[in-house]
């Protein structure tokens, strides 16, 4: 079955130059993986080239793309093969400016997904909790409260990580 491709090409090319890097920062923030991430990178234009929504706006147009990424790495993680898959340790290692900062990213990398979703998107891509509510349609009282329980691992954790 072959799918049309509705979206002007030099549309979806601006659009992969605007908002790839972001994507791919909160595919690998779920997936953890540099491959997977792609992936799902390269899946969200597809998928924008597939279904060619209109936007009314950019950000209308960026928010879509988070909502798609973040659906699909879900989708993603829930896959059998997925779950039986052995991680090789040494690969893709994360970097960070300082010590500090990997420590604090790996543990939101460890963080389950709902959490660590709106960890990323408030603290790294600088969302309001009304732009998190709208892009993940989710409340905003399910925003802060998502907020307040990962700040509250994310204080455990490195609380641990201290006495150790």
């Amino acid at each position: 079955m072959q799918r049309s491709m509705n979206r002007p090409v030099n549309h979806v090319l601006k659009s992969y130059e605007t908002y790839a890097e972001m994507l791919f920062r909160i595919a690998i923030v779920h997936l953890g993986s540099r491959e997977d991430a792609e992936e799902a990178t390269q899946d969200t234009f597809i998928k924008l080239m597939e279904k060619a929504p209109d936007f009314k706006d950019a950000e209308h147009q960026k928010a879509w793309l988070i909502r798609v990424i973040t659906n699909h790495c879900k989708t993603l993680l829930g896959r059998g093969w997925r779950k039986r898959e052995v991680k090789l340790e040494g690969v893709d290692p994360v970097t960070a400016d300082s010590p500090e900062d990997l420590v604090l990213l790996q543990l939101v990398l460890a963080m389950p997904v709902k959490y660590k979703t709106v960890i990323h998107l408030y603290y790294y891509e600088d969302y309001g909790i009304q732009e998190i509510s709208k892009i993940l349609q989710i409340s905003e009282s399910a925003v802060k409260m998502r907020l307040q329980r990962g700040r509250q691992l994310l204080k455990l954790e490195l609380e641990g990580a201290e006495t150790q």
